[in-house]
């Protein structure tokens, strides 16, 4: 299927106001509550009723909609898969994973290095 293009429309489309950056469009974009429990599970192929017990353990803050079903962002899946990837690959338990989750966003702040068995994890853009 073909999509046709509009004749007024800009290839390079800048933001309408000056002084907001990229970082902001970014950052509204990593933060949009989009995804369900059951998209979320299926893309981190894991049970529905982990992500809840991440929730319990306050390791995760999904949005809730008025009807209160959760609603997970894109950093919201950036942090499970960091938590995932400690867990799976690395073998630590959840109290660790807080503790080394918050030492690698301490190490990136100050403009540190990660130890060298953790560099494949970002902390960039995940809050903690």
């Amino acid at each position: 299927m073909k999509v046709k293009q509009r004749e007024n429309a800009p290839s390079n489309v800048r933001s309408a106001a000056p002084s907001a950056s990229l970082s902001d469009a970014t950052n509204i974009h990593l933060d949009k509550p989009i995804y369900t429990l059951s998209v979320a599970s299926e893309i981190l192929e894991t049970h529905p009723r982990t992500l809840m017990m991440y929730e319990h353990l306050n390791m995760i803050k999904p949005k809730r909609t008025v009807t209160n079903r959760r609603r997970y962002s894109q950093r919201d899946l950036m942090k499970l898969q960091a938590i995932q990837t400690l867990t799976r690959k690395h073998g630590v338990n959840l109290a660790g994973v807080r503790y080394i989750l918050a030492l690698l966003k301490t190490l990136q702040l100050n403009g540190l290095e990660p130890p060298e068995g953790l560099r494949d994890l970002d902390v960039t853009l995940l809050e903690t």
